[in-house]
Parts: structure tokens; C-alpha cells; sequence
């Protein structure tokens, strides 16, 4: 028995089976269904990086706003009876140009 021969009968036999083309529409519906479930994933993953992204802009866009409206109360220059105080912590101050008074 040469080769082809055993080529040809180990054909014959892959077809003859009954199960060969229920596996073959097994295998495609299984395709089918993973690529949708990946098209799915992707469109989540996708919408997500959106509202991460938008999220993100937003809270960049609160935090211009807070900065742009911190500023810094200073003592009229005229009045040397003030001197600076900041609250460091609790109900903790610190005193800032107190001992440069005359």
C-alpha cells in the first residue's frame, strides 16, 4: 500500500463520518458567537474610556475653577497694626511679622 492510497483512505473516512459536519456548524456557530461577544466588549471598553475621558475633563475643569478663585487675602499696606496668621493645622497658628513691630 503506497502513500496516496493510505492519503486516499484516510479521506474517504474523514468524510464518511457522520459527526464531520456537525462539528463544522459547531465550530461556526461557536465563531459566531465569540465575535460578537468580542464586538460587545469592545463597544463597553469603548464607552468607558469615554466616560473616563469625560470624567477626567470635568474634574481638570473643577480644579481650574477652584485654583483661579484661591487667592490670597493680604493686610492693607497702610494698617501696621495687623500681622499675618495662618492656620496650620486644627487649632494650631503660626504668626508671621509680629516681631518686626516697633
Amino acid at each position: 500500500m503506497g502513500v496516496d492510497e493510505r492519503i486516499k483512505m484516510s479521506s474517504q473516512g474523514a468524510a464518511a463520518s457522520p459527526f464531520h459536519s456537525l462539528a463544522w456548524m459547531a465550530g461556526a456557530v461557536a465563531t459566531s458567537v465569540a465575535v460578537v461577544i468580542g464586538a460587545v466588549l469592545a463597544v463597553i471598553f469603548a464607552a468607558t474610556v469615554v466616560a473616563v475621558g469625560f470624567l477626567g475633563s470635568a474634574l481638570f475643569g473643577l480644579a481650574a475653577f477652584a485654583f483661579r478663585g484661591r487667592k490670597v487675602a493680604k493686610a492693607p499696606a497702610g494698617d501696621p497694626s495687623l500681622i499675618e496668621a495662618r492656620n496650620v493645622g486644627g487649632h494650631s497658628w503660626v504668626a508671621y511679622g509680629w516681631n518686626e513691630r516697633s
